[in-house]
């Protein structure tokens, strides 16, 4: 009579089988990265140093650091787009901050309806950005607007906007204020982080409502601020949706910016190799940016253990 040996199977520890699982899970999420995200990246950071009109790889003729001298000495539209990103970057970043800074110290008083706001003022930012910027087209409109015909009821006649040079960016920078709802909930939430017994200590002590946004409100918020102000300043750089739908650049190069000028490099000029080097250099210059913010954060932002950053 034959006998039967059981197979012997093979058991996984209790730390084994999680990361099994966790190499499961993250699996699908990990080969979206390298195919979606991190090859495009480092293939961009390949095709910075050729001349590819992005049809036929095999035609790529490598240039080296061609691209990029072009680029810094001799294209004058680099720094006319760079220019014009910093303006806008600037002004929509201080404003937007101050803004949903302002509204968020509005919206955490305890009143009636206080929610209901919050909800509104947090609505436009997830709307459609194509559909926003044909709105905003038509409040823009010099002649039919209804920013100009509020301003006439006054007895100012308002300007071109978009179809000024003077007022086209400035009016990309108002714009930019709609969408300060997402800022005004992450300051909320700081806002309603901090400890009510501070502020309960400081009446005790007699200190006044300005003493007390000063010495604890500002400092208390500083982390949730400086969050705000770098993520703010990241997205300002990449601002595209904007100037594509409402004036292409335009008028002349008073809008052009560095995004809108890395997309006509490459789908318009079909230069893909010189707006892959535009592209690391904007990557560059946010870095750096990010860079900066961060040492200057030394100097003004506080943690609840009182230690500088």
């Amino acid at each position: 009579m034959q006998t039967i040996i059981p197979s012997k199977r093979r058991s996984f520890s209790l730390k084994q089988r999680e990361e099994i699982d966790f190499y499961l899970a993250i699996g699908l999420w990990l080969i979206g990265f390298i195919l979606f995200t991190g090859g495009p990246i480092l293939a961009s950071l390949l095709f910075s140093f050729t001349d590819w009109t992005g049809v036929n790889i095999s035609k790529a003729k490598w240039v080296g650091l061609a691209n990029f001298h072009q680029l810094l000495f001799d294209d004058k539209l680099f720094w006319i787009a760079t220019r014009n990103t910093f303006y806008y970057s600037f002004g929509s970043v201080i404003f937007g901050t101050l803004g949903a800074f302002i509204i968020a110290l509005l919206l955490n008083q305890k009143l009636p309806g206080s929610t209901l706001l919050r909800v509104i003022y947090y609505l436009p930012s997830i709307a459609s950005g194509v559909a926003i910027s044909i709105l905003w087209l038509w409040l823009f409109n010099p002649q039919s607007g209804l920013i100009n015909y509020t301003l006439s009821l006054v007895g100012i006649k308002g300007p071109m906007w978009l179809g000024s040079q003077q007022w086209a960016l400035p009016a990309l920078v108002l714009k930019s204020l709609w969408g300060i709802g997402a800022n005004m909930v992450i300051l909320l939430a700081g806002l309603q982080g901090i400890p009510v017994p501070l502020y309960e200590a400081a009446r005790i002590d007699g200190a006044s409502k300005w003493s007390e946004f000063r010495n604890i409100t500002v400092p208390m918020l500083s982390p949730v601020l400086f969050f705000v102000l770098v993520i703010s300043t990241i997205a300002s750089f990449q601002i595209f949706t904007d100037v594509r739908v409402m004036t292409q650049g335009g008028p002349g190069t008073a809008t052009y910016v560095i995004v809108y000028f890395i997309y006509q490099t490459a789908f318009e000029y079909l230069k893909m190799g010189y707006s892959s080097a535009l592209a690391w250099l904007l990557f560059l210059i946010i870095f750096i940016l990010t860079l900066l913010q961060l040492w200057g954060s030394r100097r003004w932002v506080y943690y609840e253990s009182g230690e500088r950053t």
